[in-house]
């Protein structure tokens, strides 16, 4: 296999400036991979886009969410292939709409990452990109239909498994948009409490998000009796 000369250039594009600084923290953990910058909206990344590679080091591909405040990825997809950027999309974003999916790619996405996901997930995607650059790097060998197909195949990442038994994609949404809401680290009895639910139900959710790596736990003092844990959104 051949071996890519330099590390991928990668733009993080996201408007929540938290969930911007663990994508960049996530990437720089594989392999393979260089921070060429993190945006927070539209047309900031797009600015970063033409910057870089008026530079001589243009990004290679944008890590990009789909609802930004002033652009929608989609459009942002469509301006960079006018303006003939050779950058390859992953879209990292917590829309679902299939018609959104099928358009975004249309417009050259690669990957589709739904958030909420865990650390494995993002580094799954990352790696599949990753294999896939390597499977064309050669400039001048031809390329077999086999060398193509080796190509697309490593695009295609295993399907996410499913949630444990007596979970629900429905509860699961409803607890980390909870999370990501209340603005801080949240226990299990806050989280019953905010959304009507057992106790024993959002601990259960709650150290599911921790185990996969969506959430930090820790233990939360001051209160009287034993200390209880705490959840914070990354």
């Amino acid at each position: 296999m051949s071996v890519l000369p330099q590390p991928i250039r990668v733009l993080v594009v996201d408007d929540e400036p938290i969930a911007a600084d663990a994508h960049a923290t996530y990437l720089q953990r594989i392999g393979g991979f260089s921070l060429g910058g993190i945006a927070h909206d539209g047309q900031s990344a797009l600015r970063a886009l033409q910057q870089c590679a008026e530079a001589g080091a243009p990004i290679d591909l944008m890590l990009l969410d789909m609802n930004l405040p002033d652009l929608h990825g989609l459009d942002i997809a469509r301006r960079v292939r006018s303006a003939g950027l050779a950058v390859d999309i992953i879209a990292v974003t917590a829309v679902r709409d299939l018609k959104v999916v099928r358009t975004a790619i249309s417009s050259g996405a690669v990957q589709y990452l739904i958030k909420p996901f865990s650390y494995a997930m993002f580094a799954e995607k990352l790696v599949s990109y990753r294999d896939f650059r390597q499977q064309l790097a050669s400039p001048t060998a031809p390329a077999s239909q086999t060398d193509v197909d080796l190509a697309f195949a490593s695009l295609r990442a295993p399907t996410t498994p499913p949630l444990p038994k007596g979970l629900s994609e429905t509860t699961l949404s409803a607890v980390v948009s909870y999370l990501r809401g209340v603005g801080r680290a949240a226990s299990a009895y806050e989280v019953m409490d905010g959304l009507g639910m057992s106790r024993v139900t959002a601990r259960r959710y709650l150290e599911y998000l921790s185990d996969t790596g969506i959430v930090l736990r820790s233990a939360r003092y001051g209160t009287p009796g034993r200390p209880e844990n705490e959840y914070c959104w990354r």
